[in-house]
C-alpha cells in the first residue's frame, strides 16, 4: 500500500510517518519500480502500535525501546514493566499538578462573588492582577501553607 493509504488506515498523518521513517522507527518500505513507497502490513502494524503508545503519552525514546522488545520476542526485556511503571508517575505527577491547579481556578472563581453591581470592580481581575504583581491572591493562598 502506498503512504497515503497507510495513513488513512491508522489515522497517522503522511508526514509522521515519513518522521518515524527517519527516526528508524517505522522500517523502509520497499520500492514500486515508479519509485514509490510500498508499505507492507507490518508497517502497518508496527504503526498502530507506535500510535497507540503515542496516545498513552509516551516518549519515541521510550517506544523505541518497546519496539526493541517487541522485535526480540525471545528475550527478556526488564525495561518494559519499569518503563510502563515510568509513565504511571508521569501521569499521576499531571493528576496532581491538575488538582491543585484546579483548586487554585476555584479559588479564583470564589472571588467572582466581589463584584459591584456594575461589574467594575471584578475580584476575579483584582486577583489576577495581584498575582501577575507579585502579590497575594486568594488562588494562591494553598502556597503558604
Amino acid at each position: 500500500m502506498r503512504i497515503k493509504e497507510l495513513a488513512e488506515a491508522t489515522g497517522v498523518d503522511v508526514d509522521t510517518i515519513r518522521y518515524y521513517e527517519k527516526q528508524g522507527l517505522l522500517p523502509e518500505p520497499a520500492r514500486q519500480d515508479n519509485g514509490y513507497r510500498d508499505y507492507a502490513s507490518t508497517h502497518l502494524e508496527r504503526l498502530a502500535f507506535i500510535r497507540h503508545c503515542r496516545a498513552l503519552e509516551m516518549p519515541l525514546a521510550d517506544i523505541r525501546r518497546l519496539l526493541g522488545a517487541l522485535d526480540a520476542p525471545g528475550e527478556p526485556h526488564p525495561d518494559v514493566d519499569r518503563l510502563v511503571q515510568e509513565q504511571i508517575d508521569k501521569v499521576r505527577a499531571r493528576l496532581k499538578s491538575m488538582r491543585a491547579l484546579e483548586k487554585q481556578l476555584l479559588l479564583l472563581k470564589a472571588s467572582c462573588g466581589r463584584c459591584d453591581d456594575e461589574g467594575s470592580d471584578c475580584g476575579i481581575l483584582k486577583e489576577l492582577v495581584a498575582a501577575a504583581h507579585g502579590e497575594a491572591c486568594a488562588c494562591h493562598a494553598h502556597l503558604a501553607h
